[in-house]
């Protein structure tokens, strides 16, 4: 499949992806990621090894059109937890003794 990353053309095939990835190991992948074999990339990793280019010189969202055009499974950003609201020792106190707890 031809596709364009950083204004560079490239062919790309799945077999061709799953062979530069073999061997590589994942680093940690916080934001979009892209499930090659068993393992789980970030997306800049992988677009970093396919066109050996520097991270910066091409979006994530590049790659993981490419990515998802050639079959692969492609993950977005992880959700951060909603934060807990905590509760003060007198709207904790209030709220056991069946008080509304005031927001």
């Amino acid at each position: 499949m031809r596709c364009v990353i950083a204004r560079f053309p490239f062919d790309l095939t799945r077999s061709g992806v799953l062979e530069s990835m073999k061997g590589i190991k994942p680093e940690h992948a916080s934001g979009e990621s892209v499930i090659i074999g068993r393992r789980t990339y970030p997306v800049k990793q992988v677009g970093q090894v396919i066109t050996r280019q520097d991270r910066r010189d091409f979006s994530a969202g590049e790659v993981l059109r490419a990515m998802t055009q050639l079959g692969f499974t492609c993950r977005g950003p992880v959700p951060a937890p909603a934060p807990t609201r905590v509760l003060t020792p007198l709207q904790q106190a209030s709220a056991m003794l069946g008080a509304p707890v005031a927001a």
